[in-house]
């Protein structure tokens, strides 16, 4: 091809492969490679269609049924194209299809809350593609040829004002896209995007229609094929009848956006646009759709064609019967024991919603039995005291003020009227047990909570326990405040950490036979051997810069397996561990010196999974 710029245009396949596409399941995501003389272009979110979020009976716009609380609907949308993504030479001929045919299957589900919010979550995985590579001049094209997934899709919409079937309804809310897909199979911009978003939905008699409007926040924004991506004014529309007792709904809708990046654009670049066809068809609470179109624009993302089939599990809206009340006390008559006389709340069925008794102080207990009608209290068996106040106990320690040593503060009954209602001392140091990190063991008062009432040096390693790093396990000094009074191997939040390094045979994966190695491997298999909890440890090698970086990496992951090696040659199970190796790609410290580059080639044990204790 000449060095001309080329003009990508995606398109979509013929609808007879369908359904035999549709047995694809989501595989590994490949990894492309730049090359000696080309420089790859990176890829981006191709497929312009952005299913409605489920519930919805139309596939690109939003019904805006907002009923109910917590109705949730789940769904599955088929998305079938052909040559979504095509490099055309400047004559308008074709010159590559980078994706010649693509299937995508969108995921999703939605939560109606409070008969006005949405919440919705939207899986897309391409399970086919297929297409070939093209290089213009010092630029690569890599083609969309694996399963991959896209970017999550997160969304929130709040009903303003109308409601549904109203003949206007609108909704405020927003899309977020998360960067969970894969970039080079054009899947994900490789980047967080956001799309705020107005719509409208309303039906007139048998007609509907619904319509949004929005901004796509989309940071990346270099160029593809002479295109620069990036902010997009996204729009759609869509106007139909319903039919079959509201059942059936058919209509066209067209979606599409604005290239706002590149103003210089071609309108037919910046502007790709879809129409498209489809029929819902409502079933109890099960809802099918089949629609097919096209695009009616080149700009990236509009499709020749398109055939979309989708299945929802959406539950119709049962609206609540009003129960009645009668007497207008506010109890309910299928819960009121007089509905027909006004009355007051109470927990026995028999008088709940009845008039009370003569009962001056609202207690519950009426005036003749209650030792004091004019002051609240409780029920007791004793005519004496029922009916009158409780005794009190202001720190609710369940020792009556009258008897409690220390009333303001909850504490333990003791024999002994002078501690009793006291807080607890065991250890008779002075510091209350609450607060008592040692209460077992004389200590001393400290500003410092996690020591409040221990001895100075805890685990006696001759540390101070405001400068030991492991202050209940007996370690050894270290100029690393973050490993001063550690034991050679400690567990942390998230990884067990060592003193020293675990030491290779120069340019192998072959562990050294030194001491400090063969120290830190027994005390992270003593580590392994005492906490059961720890069920999945991941081994992590890392290296310097010197040398090829892909001899790194696989320097990097032999080493790693090799100290997987030695701990299931010790007996631990196979399944607690993995392995991965990094290379040069996580320095901890400047390859610049000797001294980082040392740091740097080490080996890491990160806890991937604990169980609950």
């Amino acid at each position: 091809m000449s060095g001309t710029t080329p003009l990508v245009v995606p398109f979509t396949m013929r609808l007879s492969q369908w359904f035999g596409l549709c047995a694809g399941a989501i595989g590994a995501l490949a990894a492309w490679s730049n090359s000696a003389q080309a420089q790859a272009a990176r890829g981006f979110a191709l497929d312009r269609f952005d299913p409605s979020e489920r519930g919805s009976e139309w596939y690109a716009n939003e019904t805006l049924d907002f009923r109910g609380h917590l109705r949730p609907a789940l769904g599955l949308t088929a998305n079938y194209t052909f040559k979504p993504l095509v490099i055309y030479n400047s004559d308008d001929s074709e010159a590559a299809a980078l994706v010649k045919q693509q299937l995508m299957a969108h995921l999703g589900g939605s939560l109606i809350l409070f008969n006005r919010l949405r919440l919705g979550l939207n899986l897309p995985i391409a399970m086919l593609q297929d297409g070939t590579a093209w290089t213009s001049g010092t630029t690569s094209f890599p083609p969309g040829n694996s399963t991959a997934l896209g970017d999550v899709r997160l969304g929130v919409d709040a009903r303003l004002f109308g409601n549904y079937k109203d003949p206007f309804t609108v909704a405020l809310g927003a899309q977020v896209y998360l960067p969970t897909g894969n970039r080079d199979q054009y899947m994900s911009d490789g980047q967080l995007r956001l799309t705020p978003r107005l719509t409208v939905a309303g039906t007139i008699s048998i007609f509907t229609y619904a319509a949004k409007v929005g901004f796509a926040w989309r940071p990346q924004n270099d160029t593809f094929g002479g295109v620069v991506r990036g902010d997009e004014v996204v729009y759609s529309a869509a106007a139909g009848v319903r039919v079959l007792d509201n059942k059936l709904v058919v209509g066209p809708e067209i979606f599409g956006a604005r290239l706002l990046a590149d103003p210089g654009a071609s309108e037919r670049q910046a502007t790709p646009t879809e129409v498209l066809l489809g029929v819902h068809y409502t079933a109890g609470n099960v809802r099918f759709g089949l629609g097919g179109g096209f695009g009616i624009t080149r700009g990236l993302g509009a499709a020749k064609a398109r055939a979309l089939a989708t299945v929802e599990w959406a539950p119709a809206y049962v609206e609540k019967p009003k129960i009645a009340d009668s007497d207008g006390d506010g109890i309910p008559d299928n819960e009121d024991a007089c509905p027909t006389v006004a009355g007051v709340r109470t927990s026995d069925p028999k008088t709940n919603g009845c008039p009370l008794v003569a009962d001056r102080d609202q207690d519950g207990i009426p005036d003749a039995e209650d030792a004091c009608p004019a002051v609240p209290g409780i029920k007791t068996s004793d005519p004496k005291t029922n009916g009158c106040p409780a005794p009190t106990d202001k720190d609710g320690d369940g020792i009556v003020d009258s008897e409690d040593a220390c009333p303001e503060v909850a504490g333990v009954k003791t024999d002994d009227p002078k501690t009793n209602g006291c807080p607890a001392d065991r250890d008779k140091d002075g510091v209350p047990d609450a607060v008592d990190m040692c209460p077992d063991v004389p200590g001393q008062k400290s500003d410092n909570a996690a020591f409040n009432g221990c001895p100075a040096d805890i685990d006696g390693d001759q540390i101070l326990n405001e400068q030991d790093a492991c202050p209940r396990e007996p370690g050894k000094p270290s100029t690393d405040p973050k490993k001063n009074g550690c034991p050679t191997a400690f567990i942390t939040a998230t990884s067990i950490e060592f003193s020293g390094m675990v030491n290779f045979q120069t340019g192998s994966a072959v562990l050294a036979n030194d001491a400090q190695t063969k120290e830190i491997l027994e005390s992270v298999l003593k580590i392994l051997q005492g906490h059961p909890e720890i069920t999945v440890v991941r081994v992590e090698g890392h290296t310097d810069n010197v040398g090829a970086k892909a001899g790194n990496k696989v320097l990097s992951q032999m080493r790693a397996n090799a100290v997987v090696a030695w701990l299931t040659r010790k007996g631990i199970d196979k399944k607690r561990l993995t392995s991965a190796g990094f290379g040069d790609e996580k320095p901890i410290a400047d390859n610049k010196t000797t001294e980082g580059k040392r740091q740097n080639r080490r080996v890491q044990f990160e806890i991937a999974e604990r169980a609950n204790p």
